[in-house]
């Protein structure tokens, strides 16, 4: 609720700001709470992020981020399939990226600065170290002015932007960076940018719809909405309907009932892991698809039917029993005391600016356990999500 209220706030504030001039406090007290956000998200300390955000945009009052939403100049490059502008940097008429609103660019910036390995080592500094980050930006070619850390620097003692980041140095997470996936893109359109002949804003055609592709267990994936039909994906990716179908262990087309991984190849035979312990509410199908694993193999590997039930905590092998060492099948018939033990299971629904280690801390109880109990291999949670906190 309250990430929909600091967007709608924002989206007014942005409103405004169209038609007049705003100065640092405002912008500042506009995004704050989306920077503090992408710092417990992400580690970029919220007070960096704040001080480019006052740098790209001119305390908001650029034209670039009143035509894009852009706040922290980041160009399309090749990797980008979304919307764009046309705006003259270091060179006349450069392709910016464009976002809906300005949560959109604060958190592709987080994106952007924790997907690419020339940023990497910035995550070893201490997130309260400013300076270290305003010169290793510099250092790794994200702006071009000679001045940038020096300016980055001013901002943040000029404007006490460290508060921020004091504000969320303990909910900063911790990433294993040879696991570490960027978000799975949202459905979003592919624009293409027509310049004008006569002066005035670009024109932008739709031309098609995509979502960024994934790698899960060897196998490309894209990950898709709730709602999106499999024949448009079949299409959009050039993949026959019975193909797809098959790739992802479904009789029938139809829409997508609920956001899920959808496999653009084979899956394979065998998990990258040994076991997977189920998480509440999932099904065999959804285990299969988490994991990138073929539906038919994890009900071998497990001596169990398509339509057997599963309970919250059922060990699954995701490879042969025998090279796992324990032959033994699933057990899925409930006994007493395994209902007394679910039934017993206690969870934490997730709030804003809650992090792991709030939680954790909170129920005394470790990191660790927490991703074990709730099958997590990222840090990242979600408002309203339900955690296991005990067992």
């Amino acid at each position: 609720m309250k990430k929909s209220i600091l967007s709608i706030v924002a989206t007014y504030f942005f409103s405004i700001c169209l038609s007049q001039k705003i100065s640092k406090e405002q912008y500042i007290q506009t995004y704050k709470d989306f920077a503090i956000r992408e710092m417990k998200r992400m580690g970029i300390p919220a007070s960096i992020t704040l001080a480019q955000g006052l740098l790209e945009t001119e305390s908001g009052n650029s034209d670039l981020v009143k035509r894009s939403n852009n706040h922290f100049g980041i160009k399309c490059k090749s990797s980008w399939t979304a919307e764009g502008v046309s705006h003259d940097d270091d060179a006349p008429g450069e392709c910016f990226r464009s976002y809906k609103d300005a949560e959109g660019s604060y958190r592709d910036h987080s994106n952007y600065l924790r997907g690419s390995d020339r940023y990497a080592f910035l995550f070893q500094l201490d997130p309260r170290d400013y300076r270290g980050w305003a010169y290793g930006l510099k250092k790794a070619g994200y702006a071009t002015n000679p001045r940038y850390p020096e300016i980055l620097i001013k901002n943040i003692e000029d404007n006490n932007l460290q508060q921020y980041t004091l504000s969320a140095v303990n909910d900063v997470p911790i990433f294993n960076a040879s696991r570490y996936k960027d978000d799975p893109a949202e459905e979003k359109e592919i624009k293409k940018i027509i310049k004008n002949t006569s002066p005035g804003e670009d024109k932008i055609l739709i031309t098609t719809v995509a979502e960024h592709k994934i790698t899960i267990n060897g196998s490309m994936a894209i990950f898709a909405a709730k709602g999106r039909s499999l024949l448009a994906i079949a299409t959009e990716n050039n993949i026959n309907l019975e193909k797809l179908l098959e790739f992802n262990d479904r009789q029938n087309d139809g829409l997508l009932e609920k956001d899920q991984n959808i496999f653009l190849e084979k899956k394979s035979r065998e998990g990258a892991s040994d076991f997977y312990m189920v998480a509440q509410n999932e099904s065999l199908y959804d285990v299969a698809q988490k994991n990138g694993i073929r539906l038919q193999s994890l009900l071998e590997y497990n001596n169990i039917n398509e339509d057997d039930r599963i309970y919250t905590g059922t060990r699954l092998y995701l490879r042969p029993p025998a090279k796992t060492g324990n032959a033994s099948a699933v057990k899925l018939s409930e006994p007493v005391a395994q209902q007394e033990k679910t039934a017993e299971l206690k969870t934490h629904e997730v709030q804003p600016k809650e992090g792991l280690y709030t939680i954790s801390k909170k129920y005394g109880i470790t990191v660790q356990q927490l991703k074990e109990w709730n099958n997590l291999e990222g840090d990242d949670l979600k408002i309203g999500q339900q955690l296991i906190i005990s067992k």
